[in-house]
C-alpha cells in the first residue's frame, strides 16, 4: 500500500523528538551546535512543506479552519523559540532553558495534531488524497531541507 501524508509527516516527528531529546542531553561544544542545526533545519523543512502540503488544503475546509489555524501558531511560537536560540552562546544555562521550552512546544504541537489533527484531516481527505500529498509533501521536504543545508 502507497505511503499517506501521515505516515510521511510521523518519520519526520520522530526525526524531532529524537534530536530534541540528544540536544537535551548534549553538552556545550561543536557537537550541540551541530545537534541544534539538524534540529533546526529539521524543523523548518518539514513545517514549510506541512503548511504547504497539508495545512493549506486544511484551511480550505470549514472541519479544518480552526485546527489548521491552532498548528500554524504553534509553528511560529516554535520558530521564535529557535530564532531566539540561534541568537544566542548554545553554553549558558538560559541557552538551555530555552531548549526545554521548545521541547515542551514540540512535544504538545506533535501529540496534538497525531492524536486529534491527522484523525480530523483522515475525514476529509481521501485515500488518492492522502497519498498524493505524501509524494508532495516528501518532494517539498526533500527540497527545503536541501536549500537549509545548503545556507550558512
Amino acid at each position: 500500500m502507497a505511503e499517506t501524508i501521515f505516515e510521511a509527516l510521523r518519520e519526520s516527528h520522530e526525526t524531532q523528538r529524537s534530536l530534541i531529546r540528544r540536544l537535551l542531553r548534549s553538552r556545550p561544544g561543536e557537537a550541540r551546535t551541530q545537534l541544534f542545526t539538524e534540529l533546526r533545519i529539521e524543523l523548518a523543512a518539514h513545517e514549510a512543506a506541512e503548511e504547504r502540503h497539508l495545512y493549506c488544503l486544511m484551511l480550505m475546509d470549514d472541519r479544518g479552519l480552526h485546527s489548521s489555524r491552532d498548528a500554524l501558531a504553534d509553528h511560529h511560537k516554535m520558530d521564535e523559540i529557535v530564532e531566539r536560540l540561534q541568537q544566542h552562546d548554545h553554553s549558558g544555562s538560559a541557552w538551555m532553558a530555552r531548549v526545554k521550552k521548545l521541547s515542551q512546544e514540540l512535544h504538545e504541537h506533535l501529540k496534538e495534531e497525531e492524536q486529534a489533527f491527522f484523525q480530523l484531516a483522515g475525514k476529509i481527505f481521501t485515500a488518492t488524497q492522502k497519498t498524493g500529498l505524501a509524494k508532495k509533501y516528501r518532494a517539498n521536504f526533500e527540497q527545503m531541507k536541501a536549500k537549509l543545508s545548503a545556507q550558512p
